[in-house]
């Protein structure tokens, strides 16, 4: 199947998006997306639904803190959901949005210097329009380029992320289906072994089953990102594991692959309790939900690389710690419980 027209929309969008004065942001939007869309993204904005919506709370002011904004693309690539529910053709992108930090965002202080907001996006696209989006971006790491750090040291190191270390990820024509599902092929295997936390052998011979040995996880400010199997085990998965317990079984609303790349998303993945402290905080012993998207690059017949977003601002306010609160002095709204 082709995925060129979908892809052609995206694209298309995006330009008109990007390009977009602050005042011609409504139409841009409403132009490309449907008019109940229903947009997911992480807090404080959570879901929202009408592209008008959409534009005036999310784009809009956006648009107006990064001055000259510019979209870095790295990550472009579609596929069909291989979840019957929601379904659907879906068009897949990472990189960074860029600009120059100008005005107030959030609570967060402008700088006046170049800055990047790290994205990823998942949009279905139906009948000639964007239907639904989950738009997940690194607000933690927005407020560390401003210097109000949220969090205390990373047990991973945090940098602006560059994208495929062979600059390939960029698929605006179609690619062999055969390549796409063996890269959903070794998701699945890896998804089904992370899912366990107990696969009854150690933890570096677990992740070498689907992982390269110098793979490169780049994870979100907060935990940081790690290079190689050893130290990924030791800077990340080992803590995270340790950290919590009684995982929910994953969830995904969405994954898709094409070549050598593949993605997913949840709303949440997973639910999981804190029970041994988790980024130098105590355990509260409640259950926290993890909204995340995971892209994925293969080489061979196992992963390279793996660029990771995680709601952390959701997760610490279901906690009861409002952490954009507490380091900007702006309240946030209220979360709908589930």
């Amino acid at each position: 199947m082709s995925f060129t027209k979908q892809k052609r929309l995206v694209l298309d969008y995006y330009q008109a998006l990007d390009t977009a004065h602050p005042s011609e942001v409504v139409s841009a939007v409403t132009e490309f997306c449907s008019e109940d869309m229903l947009w997911r993204g992480f807090h404080p904005f959570n879901e929202i639904r009408g592209s008008k919506d959409v534009a005036e709370r999310f784009w809009q002011p956006l648009k107006q803190s990064l001055s000259g904004m510019q979209r870095r693309l790295d990550i472009f690539f579609a596929g069909d959901n291989i979840y019957a529910e929601p379904g659907g053709v879906w068009v897949c992108s990472m990189g960074h949005l860029m600009g120059l930090f100008d005005s107030l965002w959030l609570g967060i202080r402008p700088t006046g210097k170049l800055a990047f907001l790290r994205y990823s996006a998942f949009h279905k696209v139906e009948d000639g329009k964007i239907t639904e989006t989950a738009m997940y971006f690194d607000i933690p790491h927005l407020m560390m380029q401003a210097g109000q750090n949220p969090f205390p040291p990373e047990t991973g190191a945090h940098l602006v992320q560059p994208g495929p270390l062979m600059h390939n990820g960029l698929l605006f024509s179609d690619h062999d289906p055969a390549e796409g599902q063996k890269t959903l092929d070794v998701i699945a295997q890896m998804a089904r072994d992370l899912g366990q936390w107990d696969s009854g052998m150690p933890l570096e011979e677990e992740l070498r089953r689907t992982w390269h040995e110098d793979m490169l996880w780049w994870g979100p400010a907060g935990i940081g990102s790690t290079y190689t199997i050893p130290r990924y085990a030791d800077q990340h998965s080992r803590p995270f594991r340790a950290s919590f317990s009684e995982r929910s079984k994953t969830k995904h609303l969405c994954r898709i692959g094409e070549g050598h790349f593949g993605a997913f998303f949840g709303w949440p993945n997973f639910v999981a309790t804190p029970t041994g402290g988790f980024m130098g905080m105590p355990a509260t012993g409640k259950p926290g939900e993890f909204r995340v998207i995971d892209l994925y690059r293969r080489e061979g017949d196992k992963l390279k690389e793996n660029w990771i977003f995680i709601d952390l601002l959701h997760f610490w306010k279901g906690q009861g710690v409002d952490i954009l609160e507490r380091s900007t002095g702006i309240e946030t709204p209220k979360e709908a419980t589930r």
